[in-house]
């Protein structure tokens, strides 16, 4: 599909090559090759993990390592404890609009597996976990009557992560809204979805904030609203006109606000509260003066119905200038909740959209992509490790966030087990090492990075991809439920070990 002007991902959660001269003689080349293959006939040997030499480029000092997952990707149970269908769940049943006709009914099992997964979590090392709530568990109709069956799994599974010193970072949205909302008021097309938001979110914040300190409100609004409302890719898959997508794209930005202002006034002393974002990642075609100038121009203006407005609590004039009649229909006061200073900002970064200078009153223009681009296993994962860079710098550069974490980040592979039973996704080791690299560079200038998520720990639902895409450190058997971690669960493992490059 095309992709808009404010880039729509075509990815599960909603989307390196780099050159160098060649330093090796024949002789030093094979010494290489050895090392190599010595590394390789030794993956899950912990004894040749720990005497391979640290790496001079170190993240700093208690940085945060963690995975991620979301609830309708790994979860199933959809059915159990009170569960009432949420509009994936609606949607994946529609025929046609899953690949193969792929459901999260069981996905990952997590739902009854969730002492395991909490120990693949434990293996890596990791300090923080990112998990997200199903607002159907909480409040199966959307609002109303809570359903205490449903807290009690999350409260089980943030015990379990604490009893193994794991931080919990809990999303309350990531897609799976209750259907009974979308029946009975359009879902985001309207506001009062957006108030029942404010509410599920002011009472997860007072219920589980005594062992919970980080809430992410919502994840990734450009694929809640125009995937779901304007392409139709996603659920509910409608394909409206623009002055209500961008309503939607209001409707979206006001939950959070109104969540943010819930938790804070629910929660208990200490809670921290920010969004993960996919924002359009603009990245200088080169690293001079006035192309990474440009970058950051498109940055505030590409970003401007989501990110934008969140930070600077109103919506820029170039915006409501280019919508004219279609801009979204709003109050000051929802503008002021829009607005409500976080205490950090998540960022799910995948791929680049470079960004060149010129001489027009915009001052930036989009570079195209040749066909020749690289990318990985998924078509719209395009390689440009640098853009995790550009993504720190550039949020940080504008609007000058307390914290910033990366909340997304890892690639799909076509992950398949070898005859001796490991999976060797060398592909995703370089994708994730390359990528690390840039994080650090951040890190070492001084941009206020704490901590980084990488998608996923395991396979799973991957929304309308179905279960076609890989994005794990774990490679699940969909048949048996089984996990078998990859190399790239070993090169992380290592990575969080040595908190630096490897």
């Amino acid at each position: 599909m095309r992709r808009s002007r404010y880039t729509l991902r075509e990815h599960g959660r909603c989307r390196p090559y780099f050159s160098m001269p060649n330093p090796f003689s024949r002789r030093s080349f094979g010494k290489v090759v050895a090392t190599t293959a010595a590394a390789v006939s030794g993956f899950g040997d912990k004894a040749s993990a720990q005497e391979a030499p640290s790496h001079p480029h170190r993240f700093p000092a208690g940085f945060r390592w963690g995975c991620a997952t979301a609830s309708y990707q790994i979860e199933g149970a959809v059915a159990e404890d009170g569960r009432k269908p949420s509009i994936w769940d609606t949607f994946s049943h529609t025929p046609g609009k899953t690949h193969a006709g792929d459901t999260g009914d069981v996905a990952d099992d997590s739902y009854h597996r969730y002492k395991e997964d909490v120990q693949l979590l434990k293996n890596l090392g990791v300090s923080v976990y990112r998990l997200s709530i199903a607002w159907p568990r909480i409040f199966p109709d959307g609002s109303g009557t809570p359903n205490e069956k449903g807290l009690a799994y999350y409260q089980r599974v943030v015990d379990q992560l604490l009893a193994n010193e794991i931080d919990p970072y809990i999303t309350l949205f990531h897609w799976d809204l209750p259907q009974a909302l979308e029946d009975k008021y359009g879902g985001w097309r309207s506001k009062e979805t957006s108030k029942a938001f404010g509410d599920y979110a002011g009472f997860i914040a007072k219920r589980l904030s005594d062992r919970v300190h980080n809430f992410f409100t919502t994840n990734e609004f450009v694929c809640f609203t125009d995937l779901s409302y304007r392409v139709g890719q996603f659920a509910p898959g409608l394909k409206l006109g623009p002055a209500d997508v961008n309503q939607v794209r209001h409707n979206g930005i006001l939950a959070h606000g109104l969540g943010v202002q819930a938790i804070r006034a629910s929660a208990k002393p200490r809670t921290k509260v920010g969004l993960a974002e996919n924002a359009t990642v603009c990245v200088p075609v080169m690293d001079t003066p006035k192309h990474a100038e440009a970058a950051h121009r498109a940055t505030r203006h590409v970003n401007a119905p989501f990110l934008t407005a969140v930070m600077e609590g109103k919506y820029v004039d170039s915006y409501l200038k280019q919508e004219g009649a279609n801009a979204p229909k709003y109050t000051a006061d929802e503008m002021k909740a829009i607005g409500s200073p976080l205490d950090f900002v998540g960022l799910n970064v995948y791929t680049p959209e470079y960004v060149r200078a010129t001489d027009t009153n915009d001052g930036w223009a989009m570079v195209p992509k040749p066909e020749s681009y690289p990318h990985m296993a998924s078509p719209w994962l395009f390689v440009g490790p640098e853009v995790i860079y550009w993504a720190i710098r550039n949020v940080s550069n504008i609007w000058k966030p307390k914290e910033l974490y990366i909340t997304e980040n890892g690639t799909s592979s076509s992950d398949k087990p070898s005859s001796d039973g490991h999976i060797y996704d060398v592909d995703r080791v370089m994708y994730l090492r390359n990528h690390l690299s840039h994080v650090q560079r951040a890190a070492e200038e001084g941009y206020p990075i704490k901590g980084y998520f990488l998608w996923s720990l395991l396979d799973n639902f991957e929304w309308a991809d179905g279960y076609t895409n890989r994005f794990g450190l774990h490679y699940v058997d969909y048949a048996t439920q089984k996990r078998t971690p990859k190399l790239s669960a070993e090169y992380y493992k290592e990575t969080i070990k040595q908190n630096g490059l490897v």
